[in-house]
């Protein structure tokens, strides 16, 4: 056994030596055949003669049918441009945080992957991504300009900038959005009630009109009551946080706040009266159709998106502030592997993701003549078979508008973006270990009271009181107070 042991190391430090980032070009597979996205590194620098393939590693909904022949058309495009072709791995939704778990912890080659607020830190912190503030002036001038200043210190961490944010709806923006003639119906001004007191004779009349709760929510309940007020510091615990329009830093108890415990009191009031689905607080999933309910995003995807999903005709109109903070940029990312050969290259690809439209069109849509076709300077989708999610890799504002559309909803997205009021601690990352116990503590309690609490089911202010008494016993006090400390420290 000793034996078999001693040989099973042996081949595993032989196998390690061989380990890299980056990929010899191989020869198209078969027409049909799907490609398994995971070449392995052994190439030698592009100066040799050969193409480096880069691997990006993101998530969507499995590989694309026809992703080979997508390839072919993409490498002959990235090849003419910037020397490289590209092998993409698209990891399925429900298999995502364990497929990307495993790369990182094993160290498995790769060289872009795409990462958000959930684990960009950690892997910061073990060392998985190359700090690119050296060498992203040089190989891409032009995403520097492209994306704000704001945006990239949104990513970096100790000064060190560890990912190229997806400039999109990178800002935070709440709507409530109505089934439009059920609203209608109601005969009142929704279009000027931009609060939750503002709201609720709306509600109230569609509740009548309807016989039944016209406010659907599912036992998440609506965050957007203190997202859209506090700034969370990505520490996952919606009971702190820094206000937005507080002018300073300072780190609160966020449901202790006026402003949120305002808002908390009318959600009762609206489940006491019957305008919430009495069910709320154990329905796991909300319906494809609401009547009304709170979203983020922008209001021309009520035209685009939200009417489309449930069928019907949908309004929105913007509930709070625009705001944006570390979180709402690491929505998505794109971070470069600490171990790549070829980071420059990298770089050059990302920056013609987000500047060069037919690059940015493949991406999003798929292959040209068999997923799309350009129609008179717009795209036509000829069916929606492309499973890469377009969120995860460049800015939205590359993207070609479809001929279905009548206007162009990514500049009201802009538009947002431009007129965001930023958190006072945007670029600044909170360092959680030394309270990493109290914060996992919290979270756990946080989660119980949650979908009573979010949805309007119980009395806010007892159930409050219960929760943040947990909340001290297992160290919230401890939490606020080392926040505070490291952004003092910051704020120097």
């Amino acid at each position: 056994m000793k034996k078999i042991l001693a040989l099973l190391l042996a081949v595993l430090m032989v196998a390690s030596l061989f380990a890299g980032c980056g990929s010899k070009t191989e020869a198209p597979t078969s027409s049909g055949s799907q490609s398994s996205g995971s070449q392995s590194s052994d190439s030698q620098p592009a100066a040799s003669g050969e193409i480096p393939t880069l691997k990006w590693v993101t998530v969507g909904s499995g590989m694309p049918s026809n992703y080979d022949a997508w390839k072919a058309n993409m490498d002959k495009y990235l090849e003419e441009k910037i020397g490289i072709h590209l092998d993409i791995e698209v990891v399925g939704w429900g298999d995502w945080d364990t497929r990307r778990n495993m790369i990182v912890s094993t160290n498995e080659p790769y060289d872009i992957m795409f990462t958000n607020n959930g684990t960009f830190y950690n892997d910061v912190a073990i060392g998985a991504f190359a700090d690119i503030s050296g060498i992203l002036e040089a190989n891409a001038p032009k995403l520097i300009d492209l994306i704000p200043a704001d945006y990239w210190d949104a990513c970096k961490v100790n000064g060190g900038l560890y990912a190229v944010p997806t400039y999109k709806d990178s800002s935070a923006t709440q709507y409530f959005v109505y089934d439009k003639a059920v609203v209608e119906a109601t005969g009142l001004d929704y279009a000027s009630a931009h609060t939750m007191a503002d709201v609720t004779p709306i509600v109230k009349a569609m509740y009548e009109n309807m016989g039944s709760a016209p406010v659907v929510m599912a036992m998440g309940g609506w965050d957007a009551i203190y997202s859209s007020k506090y700034d969370d510091l990505s520490a996952g615990l919606a009971a702190i946080g820094v206000s937005y329009t507080g002018g300073e830093p300072k780190v609160v108890s966020v449901f202790e706040q006026d402003d949120v415990l305002a808002d908390l009191d009318i959600l009762h009031q609206w489940y006491e009266a019957g305008y919430i689905n009495s069910d709320a607080a154990t329905l796991s999933e909300a319906p494809s159709y609401r009547a009304a309910f709170v979203a983020q995003g922008w209001s021309l995807a009520a035209v685009t998106t939200w009417g489309p999903q449930m069928g019907v005709d949908a309004v929105a109109i913007q509930y709070g502030n625009t705001v944006l903070s570390n979180a709402t940029v690491q929505g998505s990312m794109n971070c470069i592997s600490a171990s790549c050969k070829y980071p420059e290259k990298a770089l050059q690809l990302l920056e013609l993701v987000n500047t060069d439209s037919y690059v940015r069109d493949s991406l999003y849509f798929g292959l040209e003549g068999e997923n799309f076709q350009y129609v008179d300077g717009k795209v036509e989708r000829l069916n929606t078979d492309w499973t890469m999610a377009g969120y995860t890799q460049g800015t939205f504002f590359q993207v070609t508008q479809q001929v279905t559309e009548e206007f162009n909803q990514w500049d009201e997205v802009k538009a947002l973006n431009e007129q965001a009021i930023g958190s006072p601690t945007l670029g600044f990352a909170f360092d959680t270990a030394p309270v990493a116990d109290q914060l996992q503590a919290c979270i756990a309690i946080y989660a119980q009271y949650r979908p009573v609490l979010m949805t309007g089911t119980e009395e806010p202010r007892a159930l409050i009181a219960d929760m943040l008494d947990e909340m001290r016993a297992s160290g919230l006090d401890e939490i606020l107070a080392e926040a505070q400390r490291q952004i003092d420290e910051w704020a120097k």
